[in-house]
């Protein structure tokens, strides 16, 4: 019974082999359309820029303004809940109590304190964000995208890792790669890098040494049935060498950059042992391996009830990890070619929502929000625009999505003022226009 049990287990491993390959058929002749779609489509230039990576730190629901960069100790309780600002390294910079460690390297970021779109939908606030444009006709690409293009293969890029990873989740609400080709599309890890085996998408079998699932792949290669006349194909070998490129990904030299075993056990602690402060740990190591973009969805912050129970436990975390991650890049050498910088769609509302259904929440707010940049030609210790007494509107020096996003692009070595790529054949530039207050210029370093 076991042997017919086991034959059976074979058949059908054997069948899934062979249907999972004759629709890889039919998705490649889909996925060569798509690559056609940009056939001699010349590519913009891509400069050599400060930073050669960028990792965006995602507060996925709207973080609130007052609880991280932008505390407001006199607006009354009714407005900051009681809770104090304190003293950075940096005189004259405040923020919140919530984040001590953060207030200790205030020297290495600078802060955005006039965010503003004005949207409080989550969708549509994610999108202006991560694009700099409003929605329309046309699904545009966000950053990570734009960056993983210009700075990727088609520029030279090497590694076997893809240059635009996620993790570990995608943020979906949005299409990361909007119009674009879909060989832009990101790796999503997937996985949980506090676990004890953080492998991409979670596929490495914790019960199995590399030498087995490699044997595990052989046996089945070597019970593919399908047609030798096929497999032949120019196309279908190009599938192989994708496949190739995964299993490196998953038990090759490639993957290790997200074995965190072999960082020491300080270092771990260090940025914290939840799932946000090892993602921070996995971004410095894909800074290391050359990756270009690197996006930390941290998800949690969509507070509409009991506001400060729950800022209090995400904002030690992000204190703990981003701090950790600040240190760790400059003690490598690697703040000054790393852009690192951390945003939601939107900050919260200033006044504290106490009545019944919400009881102490705060609701989306687009109108004023905050934003923390640091590294790869952002100079520290700055503070870049400023809100009203009580963070409900820009006081002076609103700042754009599209201002924001065109720095990032411009110390990244792309032009946002060249042509971007696109399957209608369109001129469209890679940003749109800046706003009458321009890119931030005033904290790029001069070099």
């Amino acid at each position: 019974m076991k042997a017919e049990g086991h034959f059976k287990n074979l058949q059908t491993r054997i069948l899934r082999l062979n249907l999972t390959r004759a629709c890889v058929l039919i998705l490649f002749g889909v996925y060569m359309n798509a690559f056609s779609l940009f056939a001699g489509t010349k590519l913009p230039t891509s400069g050599k820029g400060t930073a050669k990576s960028v990792i965006e730190i995602w507060l996925w629901g709207g973080p609130s303004q007052m609880e991280t960069f932008d505390p407001k100790p006199d607006a009354g309780p009714e407005y900051n809940g009681g809770f104090k600002a304190i003293p950075t390294n940096v005189e004259g910079i405040m923020i919140s109590e919530f984040l001590p460690k953060l207030a200790m390297q205030a020297d290495k970021y600078s802060l955005i304190r006039s965010m503003t779109h004005g949207i409080n939908a989550h969708e549509t606030a994610t999108y202006i964000m991560q694009t700099g444009r409003q929605p329309g006709e046309k699904v545009f690409p966000v950053v990570g995208a734009i960056i993983g293009m210009m700075k990727g293969y088609d520029y030279g890029y090497v590694g076997k890792i893809p240059p635009y990873v996620v993790l570990t989740t995608s943020n979906g609400r949005v299409s990361e790669i909007g119009f674009l080709n879909p060989k832009y599309k990101p790796l999503v890890t997937g996985g949980d890098p506090n676990a004890q085996i953080f492998a991409v998408d979670g596929i490495v079998n914790k019960n199995l040494d590399r030498e087995a699932q490699n044997k595990n792949r052989e046996l089945l290669n070597s019970l593919d049935s399908f047609p030798d006349s096929v497999t032949g194909m120019k196309e279908i070998a190009k599938f192989d060498g994708s496949g190739d490129e995964a299993y490196e990904l998953i038990t090759g030299a490639a993957g290790s950059v997200f074995n965190l075993s072999k960082e020491d056990n300080a270092t771990r602690e260090l940025y914290g042992r939840n799932s946000f402060g090892q993602a921070c740990l996995v971004a410095r190591r894909l800074v290391q391996s050359g990756v270009p973009y690197i996006t930390i969805n941290f998800d949690g912050f969509d507070t509409h009830k009991r506001h400060f129970q729950a800022i209090r436990q995400k904002s030690q975390q992000l204190d703990q990890g981003l701090a950790a991650l600040l240190q760790d890049l400059s003690d490598k050498g690697l703040l000054d070619t790393t852009i690192v910088w951390c945003a939601g769609e939107f900050g919260r509302e200033p006044k504290i929502s106490t009545e019944s259904p919400w009881n102490i929440g705060r609701q989306h707010y687009g109108k004023c929000f905050s934003a923390l940049v640091a590294g790869g030609g952002f100079k520290g210790g700055k503070v870049v625009g400023a809100s009203d007494a009580k963070a409900e509107k820009p006081f002076e020096r609103p700042v754009y999505p599209q201002d924001l996003i065109g720095s990032i692009l411009e110390l990244s070595g792309i032009n946002p003022d060249d042509d971007l790529p696109n399957p209608m054949g369109e001129t469209i530039k890679i940003m749109p226009a800046q706003s009458e207050f321009g890119r931030l210029k005033e904290i790029y370093e001069r070099r």
